[in-house]
């Protein structure tokens, strides 16, 4: 589990993602669900900032309830995302003293669910995490994963 109150000492990686999110929820989350969903699971932070030294500070959020109802309702559109993977417990906000961040842990998707992907074409909206990084998933990965399901 991630201390937030001691943030400073992480960084992103191929498990854990800072979005700053003071807008609302950023519509860039979608591909790290669906990269975290597709390769190792891992945490979206919303409420952090990565800083150009690369460590991550807290910013808080407003109102973190909103926009915890917002992913909710975004997660279980199946136009946006092929798959709704989380349990509740999974999307929490967590009170610091610099402010309140909503914690997503996204695990591993099913073997039956792979891949998770946005926008209705898995060919185009298959995301998998590479470093700190999201990528579009090769054509090949696809089929490996679609394979790997079973029938």
């Amino acid at each position: 589990m991630l201390d937030l109150e001691h943030i400073a000492q992480y960084h992103e990686n191929n498990q854990l993602e800072a979005k700053l999110a003071t807008g609302g929820l950023p519509h860039s989350i979608w591909e790290t669900y669906s990269a975290f969903a597709n390769s190792y699971g891992g945490v979206i932070l919303l409420g952090v900032e990565e800083l150009p030294d690369h460590t991550l500070r807290v910013q808080g959020l407003l109102n973190p309830k909103e926009i915890e109802a917002e992913f909710w309702n975004s997660v279980n559109d199946p136009t946006l995302v092929s798959a709704n993977i989380l349990r509740r417990d999974q999307v929490y906000t967590e009170r610091t003293e610099k402010g309140d961040v909503v914690v997503i842990q996204v695990p591993v998707a099913a073997r039956n669910q792979l891949p998770v992907y946005l926008g209705g074409n898995v060919f185009r909206g298959a995301y998998r995490r590479s470093g700190d990084g999201d990528y579009h998933c090769t054509y090949a990965e696809i089929v490996t994963m679609l394979e790997g399901k079973d029938h």
